[in-house]
């Protein structure tokens, strides 16, 4: 369809999506910052819990053949699992922050996306499926992970077989092998969803065009298995929380008032605007410079006051 053939809006209709909107902002920006919140305190406790892990290097891996023993009874990596064991519940604490940063995640966008696609029907819907199935895979499959794994190098760790091919069958069985290609294919179809999601709210002026860039941003960092730039989508998720909830420093964007699409301006229209203020400007200290008297501004007459007095008396 066109975008002529979207029928416009009552302003009945547009009166009762502002009020649903505001409703549902007043339950959702709290949750919002907090998910920015829950997500940086799970990478601290993830990168905290994992500090000090068993690193098996080349050389370490090669001692047991340089021994001449090919299948050692204990596995150069059996530390490694036995540190995973040990630290089985901090890095499943981490992963369920994580799931629920992400579910704030969701509920966020979700939300913009509706109010986007009010204010522009041709907004794509494939954004609320991506959004919806790609953030919620994520977030169950990473609680899901740390679970099967600590459940596998806990019988490890109570076993008798420390070897190699015991130490395979907890880190290189079938279902990590699934859940390794499916984890990144949600990752990607959640980000898609979000910068598709951060466009659209700035085509309607739902969202300040930086803090859609920051989403974009984030939206890639969470596909990096990293901690290091964690608090890049922290960031975004507590300034959407503010947005939300109707606490923006410089105002609230007026597109959520009018419950139309009022864009932001572009970069050309934003030089164009500052170039015609400063001709303006040059303009008038010329003519204050040639002697040319500025234009009376008016006063505002107190004759109505007065006439009102003298019908009093």
């Amino acid at each position: 369809m066109s975008e002529s053939e979207y029928p416009e809006p009552s302003k009945a209709e547009i009166k009762a999506q502002v009020a649903r909107e505001s409703e549902r902002r007043a339950r959702l920006g709290v949750p919002a910052a907090a998910g920015g919140v829950l997500y940086m305190l799970s990478g601290i406790i993830l990168t905290t819990t994992l500090r000090g892990i068993p690193t098996v290097g080349v050389l370490q891996g090669v001692a047991p053949a340089l021994r001449g023993e090919a299948n050692p009874a204990v596995s150069p990596r059996a530390g490694e699992v036995t540190f995973q064991s040990h630290h089985s519940f901090g890095l499943v604490a981490g992963s369920v922050l994580v799931a629920l940063a992400y579910a704030a995640i969701v509920l966020v966008l979700l939300f913009i996306l509706g109010a986007t696609r009010f204010r522009q029907p041709q907004t794509r819907p494939a954004a609320r499926w991506l959004i919806l199935i790609g953030g919620s895979a994520v977030a169950v499959l990473s609680v899901a992970t740390q679970i099967l794994l600590a459940i596998k190098t806990h019988n490890f760790v109570t076993g008798h077989d420390f070897s190699d091919h015991a130490v395979e069958a907890v880190t290189h069985n079938g279902i990590y092998t699934v859940l390794a290609y499916i984890t990144p294919v949600a990752g990607i179809a959640l980000a898609a969803g979000m910068i598709m999601t951060m466009l659209g709210a700035v085509r309607t002026g739902l969202v300040p065009r930086w803090v859609a860039m920051v989403g974009g941003v984030s939206a890639v960092l969470l596909l990096l298995p990293t901690a290091v730039l964690d608090f890049v989508p922290a960031f975004w998720m507590v300034a959407m929380g503010i947005l939300i909830m109707e606490r923006w420093p410089s105002g609230d964007p007026p597109a959520w008032a009018s419950g139309e699409a009022i864009p932001w301006p572009s970069q050309a229209e934003m030089r164009e605007a500052k170039e015609e203020a400063k001709s303006g400007e040059t303009k008038k200290v010329r003519a204050k410079d040639n002697g040319v008297p500025e234009p009376a501004q008016p006063v505002k007459s107190s004759s109505r006051k007065r006439r009102k007095r003298s019908a009093s008396r």
